[in-house]
């Protein structure tokens, strides 16, 4: 059963009026005014709590010089995969010697043309299993690191939050790792397809892999520096009903009561608006 938010009193189906029959307050519009003052102050905090969340963005892509080159360096493992990370020679009785060099664009037309089916049956063979468990290793291994590399990139957007500088890092150490992987699993299958068709196939690591791996050791570098020097977050400042937010969440968090802050809000936006008068009568 409901009761007069004013008085107490209990209300039943036949109190249909808007007025309480104990106090005659108003049901419908009282406390409206605090409600109202409730709702501008969530509005306020939730405010100042994106602001924070916006300032360490900035910070995170321009706070600083060593931020700036971040960027640049997230980019260009990607780029560098457009040199030639490794190349595969065909020869035969019948067929001219032909040799194709495979970077990102290659690496690309390769996996929308690869038969999943006949890759696993050939891993799955006596013979040449070895050879292509390697070349699947190699192709996966390299995948993955660009994956991780595109996390990497993405997760920019948060280097400034508590946990961003052990994530960076973790995520270029992961990409360096399966970086490395890659060549180690394509030298399988060339010396293994060798030896198994010595004149008619051949494979050999291209310059493009080691530029990759280089790019992405050094923004795990410049990574690890920022996590050594740090950035200055510039977070601008909020207020919430005329309170500075920091203060008013410490209020809030202390159980403050609401009253003692609303005395402080009405008392700061007194000052404030004191000071405006001020600055008026200065210019005037």
């Amino acid at each position: 059963m409901a009761k007069c938010p004013k008085c107490g009193r209990k209300l039943t189906l036949f109190d249909w009026k808007p007025n309480c029959p104990g106090c005659g307050v108003n049901l419908v519009y009282y406390g409206m005014e605090e409600r109202l003052l409730d709702e501008a102050d969530a509005a306020e905090a939730e405010h100042a709590r994106l602001q924070k969340r916006i300032d360490r963005l900035k910070a995170s892509f321009v706070g600083s010089k060593l931020t700036i080159a971040r960027i640049i360096l997230s980019i260009l493992p990607i780029a560098t995969l457009l040199l030639p990370l490794c190349s595969v020679t065909y020869s035969g009785p019948f067929i001219e010697q032909t040799t194709t060099n495979v970077n990102l664009i290659e690496l690309i037309n390769l996996i929308t043309s690869l038969d999943i089916d006949a890759l696993l049956t050939m891993v799955g063979s006596g013979i040449l299993g070895t050879s292509f468990i390697g070349y699947a290793g190699a192709l996966v291994c390299l995948l993955l690191s660009v994956v991780f590399i595109v996390i990497s990139l993405l997760m920019l957007m948060l280097a400034c939050s508590p946990k961003g500088n052990p994530r960076n890092i973790t995520l270029n150490i992961i990409t360096i790792a399966l970086a490395v992987a890659s060549p180690v699993f394509f030298n399988i299958f060339a010396t293994n397809i060798n030896a198994v068709f010595p004149d008619f196939i051949s494979g050999k690591i291209g310059f493009g892999i080691f530029v990759y791996i280089a790019a992405i050791a050094l923004l795990l570098a410049i990574n690890i520096i920022i996590a050594v020097k740090g950035v200055e977050v510039k977070y601008k400042q909020c207020f919430v009903g005329g309170i500075p937010a920091e203060e008013y969440f410490e209020l809030v968090a202390k159980g403050t009561d609401k009253a003692v802050i609303r005395q402080m809000m009405a008392e700061a936006l007194e000052n404030k608006a004191a000071e405006s008068g001020e600055k008026e009568e200065v210019k005037a």
